[in-house]
């Protein structure tokens, strides 16, 4: 731009704060109001418009300047930076894929038009129709032949230069944080896009997409504690889902042999850097299929999405460079304890020389409990070396006690054909043999119910419809569950959960 274009509007230029002292805001939302009542008094309603047609983006325009330039187009959008004072206005105008720079000259356009918006104001919406060109500094813009006001903005929205600095404020008010930071904006795509990749790869391979109850009589398919609603005209409890695993199963019992379900998952638990009470999931389930094949295709969709989509294997996430680069690592838990802290589980010969060897290291194991092997190997597992897990590896071989729905593996019926994905010191997913034993499946559901009954109440309930449809006997079953949240802030490099859910959950301000 030349000089005359980076001159600012003295008015404009008063950039407002969302935290601003509340006189001073209540003053300029007074201003604006009564910008509204003399548009109003004029005949000119601005949310009057029930429809405007645009022909063209600002990203059609910079793409295809060279076929467009002194063509018409008409554009919309919000204007969020103002230039010069006099006969000739520059404003940035942003739309729903970027921004462009508009030209209103007094002598181009009505007087009426000209005089409206030369006494708008920054976040206003509007629509322009006029021909594209270049500036004398090279900018690609569009020469107003015409002015609409489609919406008129009541409050001011936050300085330019730093957008919304208070995360309180970014997550509660997420629509003025996609307004003012292009990020947030790429966040959400980059995340719209993983779910349409995940789709499209599972789609092209013949799974079938489902949805199941968010409502439920009994809680299971996993451990965790529920949010508990009342059905009035049932007059019943009912839960909010904590996973979909055991309505997909039942499909695979019914002979849908590729079935897969992305939605809501409730757990009324803790609130974290990586959970939220609400958080979306994808469980697939593949009939005559095994934990292995669950394992190379979540692989596959994140490799080939980080390829194609973000075209490198290499993302910064939580202060560490992450190599995606397919051909992740494999180590059984027990490897994995003996390879970080030292201590080999499977030379124990008594849970006595296990519960010593946990104490010496520091882990703790719950009162009133009777720890197994397993326990405690999942214990130091879960204390000490969940935190040195950077690059991507998966976890294979869990203990019984903390897989109710894995099978056993042959080799050694205390552990399971199960794996944990892990990517810097986070689980991205979770997978097994499916279970398929209804006689074995009916003495874990019991193991559950006894832990529920001594106070555990995120242990499972007995599903005796659930164990029914086994009997009527379910394939070899490979089935993972992959946390699309957590995917999300890897392939971002954001470091909370809520940065990358459009609405998460906070506590009320009063």
């Amino acid at each position: 731009m030349n000089m005359t274009e980076n001159t600012e509007n003295v008015a404009e230029s008063v950039e407002l704060s969302a935290e601003m002292p509340q006189e001073n805001l209540s003053e300029i939302l007074q201003i604006r109001r009564d910008k509204l009542a003399a548009l109003m008094d004029a005949g000119a309603n601005p949310y009057a418009i029930t429809k405007f047609t645009r022909t063209a983006y600002s990203a059609d325009i910079h793409a295809d300047f060279d076929a467009l330039e002194n063509t018409d187009v008409t554009i919309a959008g919000r204007i969020m930076a103002r230039r010069g004072m006099g006969k000739a206005i520059f404003a940035d105008l942003a739309d729903d894929k970027g921004k462009i720079q508009v030209y209103i000259r007094k002598n181009d356009i009505d007087e009426v038009e000209f005089e409206s918006f030369k006494k708008g104001d920054i976040g206003d919406i509007i629509g322009i129709t006029g021909f594209v060109f270049r500036t004398k500094m090279g900018e690609i813009s569009v020469h107003a032949k015409s002015v609409t006001l489609l919406s008129k903005s009541l409050r001011p929205l936050p300085e330019k230069y730093h957008g919304l600095t208070d995360l309180e404020t970014k997550y509660r008010q997420r629509y003025l944080d996609l307004i003012m930071d292009a990020d947030t904006r790429r966040t959400f795509e980059i995340r719209s896009r993983f779910i349409r990749h995940i789709r499209r790869y599972l789609d092209e391979r013949g799974y079938m997409e489902v949805e199941t109850p968010v409502l439920d009589t009994l809680m299971g398919g996993a451990t965790a504690r529920p949010f508990i609603t009342h059905h009035n005209s049932l007059d019943i409890d009912m839960y909010l889902r904590i996973a979909t695993e055991l309505h997909l199963k039942r499909l695979i019992v019914g002979g849908i042999e590729r079935v897969y379900e992305i939605g809501r998952i409730f757990r009324n638990e803790g609130m974290d850097t990586k959970h939220n009470p609400e958080f979306t999931t994808i469980e697939l389930y593949e009939a005559y299929a095994d934990f292995n094949d669950m394992m190379r295709l979540f692989e596959e969709i994140v490799t080939t999405f980080a390829a194609e989509v973000l075209g490198t294997y290499e993302v910064e996430w939580q202060g560490e460079t992450i190599n995606l680069a397919p051909g992740w690592a494999k180590m059984t838990m027990a490897e994995a304890v003996k390879l970080h802290i030292g201590v080999d589980f499977y030379a124990f010969t008594s849970v006595e020389d296990a519960v010593k060897a946990a104490a010496t290291i520091g882990v703790k194991m719950s009162d009133g409990k009777a720890p197994t092997w397993g326990d405690l190997l999942y214990e130091c597992f879960d204390q000490r070396v969940e935190e040195k897990l950077i690059q991507p590896v998966f976890i294979t071989e869990h203990p019984l006690e903390v897989s109710p729905f894995a099978k056993k593996c042959a080799h050694d019926p205390r552990v399971t054909e199960r794996f944990e994905a892990f990517i810097c010191r986070s689980e991205m997913s979770n997978a097994f043999s499916e279970l398929n034993d209804p006689l074995d499946q009916r003495e874990r559901f019991l193991a559950q119910v006894a832990l529920r009954n001594a106070g555990d109440d995120e242990a499972g309930m007995m599903d005796e419809d659930f164990l029914a449809a086994l009997e009527y006997g379910m394939p070899p079953t490979g089935g993972i569950g992959i946390g699309i949240d957590r995917c999300v802030m890897l392939l971002t490099g954001k470091s909370s959960i809520r940065d990358v859910l459009l609405f998460p959950t906070m506590k009320p301000l009063s």
